[in-house]
């Protein structure tokens, strides 16, 4: 497979009246609900492996960011990409708030349920960059999650919540922790949702490679590029994402930080996954002194720096790559004695 397969979940919470066009054969979302696009890689051979990879970007971004890895990974997993909602090719949501992680974990569950009906789950392994970080941590840090299937549960409606078939196995931290640094924050709240048009591909590359940082090749920025942008009305490309995640993102009281700061360290304390922690030796998000805790204390995470590069490392070059797929493949340590 040489490139991914575009499928769709249902997933509660209203969609957008303003929601762009999505795919033809999109499933029609009823009242209440909203559509989830996702993009699944498969070069097992097998139709239905039972180990599957999740990918899940960050704020502005959305699921194609992963194909260098997604292709890395197709040959031994089930790899699935999704956008989240108000992304890509997924619906935008009617309610502007609605653009925080317990809307999306409740979206991942969704998803997740759907896949096992599509093929029972063995093993389920996360990588989250950045906001997709965060949203593995909280559902890794929720064992409650992570129960055997309800064999009377398949004929639940959307809305409801669904239990993880099986737990999280390994878990991959792309520069994200409890702790977020102020700096990084105020960065990015500069430019999340302002209106923007480019007139070429190029021009719109050159823009991501002011909020994003790397020693990356013309074609590497391209490609993380062409799935963020779609037409502008009056001509030209517009970014690829609802403007009103920001909303979200700004609204919140004084305090939440330090209130959000605990409650993450309560949940990264309780994850049970492996846990590999990637970091940009620059990153203005995930500090050193963080990083250093989250090695130190509930999973223990291996922690993994690339010098010369912020917030947050791509994943598109093989050293950032290698790690990754070596963490996720590594067979499972023999227990000692």
């Amino acid at each position: 497979m040489t490139e991914p397969r575009l499928n769709y979940v249902l997933c509660p919470g209203a969609a957008s009246p303003r929601s762009p066009l999505v795919a033809p054969d999109a499933p029609a979302a009823g009242p209440g609900q909203h559509r989830m696009a996702y993009w699944e890689w498969n070069d097992t051979g097998n139709p239905a492996p039972p180990h599957v990879v999740l990918c899940v970007h960050g704020l502005s971004r959305q699921g194609r960011d992963f194909d260098a890895l997604a292709r890395a990974l197709s040959r031994h997993a089930r790899v699935v990409c999704p956008d989240m909602p108000g992304r890509g090719r997924s619906d935008w949501l009617a309610d502007p708030m609605a653009y925080a992680v317990p809307q999306y974990v409740a979206d991942t569950l969704a998803l997740l349920a759907q896949l096992q009906r599509e093929a029972p789950i063995q093993t389920l392994d996360w990588v989250g960059t950045s906001m997709g970080g965060l949203i593995g941590m909280a559902i890794c840090g929720q064992p409650g999650l992570c129960i055997p299937d309800d064999p009377n549960a398949t004929g639940q409606a959307v809305g409801s919540h669904w239990p993880l078939s099986v737990p999280v196995r390994r878990l991959v931290l792309n520069d994200i922790g409890p702790r977020i640094d102020a700096q990084g924050l105020q960065r990015i709240g500069q430019y999340l949702g302002q209106p923007v048009r480019y007139d070429t591909l190029e021009q719109a590359a050159e823009a991501l490679r002011s909020t994003l940082s790397g020693p990356h090749r013309h074609e590497d920025w391209l490609a993380l590029t062409r799935h963020m942008v779609r037409p502008a009305p009056d001509g030209g490309l517009m970014l690829h994402y609802d403007p009103d995640i920001a909303q979200a993102f700004r609204a919140a009281p004084p305090g939440a930080a330090a209130q959000g700061e605990a409650q993450m360290w309560q949940l990264y304390d309780r994850i049970r996954a492996r846990t590999l922690l990637l970091r940009g030796i620059e990153s203005d998000i995930l500090s050193a002194e963080t990083a250093q805790a989250m090695a130190q204390r509930g999973p223990r995470a291996q922690v993994v720096e690339f010098p010369g590069v912020g917030h947050a490392p791509t994943l598109v070059t093989p050293d950032q790559i290698a790690p990754v797929v070596e963490f996720l493949l590594a067979p499972e340590p023999h227990p000692a004695g």
